[in-house]
């Protein structure tokens, strides 16, 4: 069995975050995605969600593509997750390009393009008009 790991916030989930789940698991058999942690988000990546961690675990639990969730709590656990759960790939969005190149000796790293006319930031500012 090939499995998957992909990393994110997924807050006001949208078209684009399940383009990228659909493609992340064609790539494999058991797609983990791990989500960061509200704690996370407002302490380390200085970011406000909309919806809590719980929500947001709910949303990417009811998604075909998704098998597992698991929490995100540091920048540091990425080795230690691919070891853990024995992952075969790791996948994030372009956006991201070369700044995971050191999982490549653990596992292969992929990244995917990103829907161009979609983003949690494009809606955020659109519904401040």
């Amino acid at each position: 069995m090939k499995k998957i790991i992909t990393y994110g916030t997924f807050d006001l989930l949208h078209y684009g975050h399940i383009n990228l789940l659909q493609r992340a698991k064609a790539l494999g058999d058991y797609l983990i995605v791990a989500l960061s942690t509200d704690e996370f988000n407002s302490e380390m990546k200085g970011k406000v969600t909309y919806f809590s961690y719980e929500e947001r675990k709910r949303l990417l639990e009811a998604i075909r593509y998704v098998d597992l969730v698991i929490p995100e709590e540091n920048w540091e656990q990425k080795i230690s997750d691919v070891q853990e759960f024995k992952v075969d790939t790791f996948v994030m969005g372009n956006d991201w390009e070369g700044k995971f190149d050191f999982l490549k000796p653990y596992c292969e790293v992929v990244y995917l393009d990103r829907t161009p006319e979609i983003s949690t930031t494009k809606i955020k500012s659109d519904l401040k008009m």
